[in-house]
């Protein structure tokens, strides 16, 4: 029911910055907790941002002052705004809702940095 489509991944220099998106739908979506996640090779996941559905805000450390979590409920749109990319940023970025019974995942979308 809950689908999550995500945009903006791809390939950028070490400096760049992307916007990603993820749309929900089959959610009401403004009374959601939503979460970005990301997955380097041979790593674990990680949350890096978290938004709650009354607009509070936690960040990684690694991404703190470079990365911006934000919401348009009318579009059920959730976007991550990343910031002086560095190669260590690369990873598949995940996109997640929190329902009151389950996370629900978007796809993954890979963002690479190049040096």
């Amino acid at each position: 029911q809950v689908r999550l489509v995500e945009s903006g991944g791809g390939l950028v220099q070490a400096g760049g910055s992307l916007r990603l998106s993820c749309v929900a739908s089959g959610s009401i979506f403004s009374i959601n907790d939503m979460g970005w996640y990301r997955q380097a090779a041979g790593k674990q996941r990680e949350l890096v941002a978290f938004l709650t559905s009354g607009g509070s805000t936690n960040y990684a450390d690694s991404v703190k002052g470079r990365f911006t979590i934000s919401r348009d409920n009318a579009k059920k749109t959730v976007y991550l705004q990343m910031n002086n990319l560095k190669p260590e940023d690369t990873a598949v970025y995940y996109c997640a809702l929190y329902a009151p019974s389950r996370v629900y995942w978007g796809q993954g979308t890979q963002v690479t940095v190049s040096s």
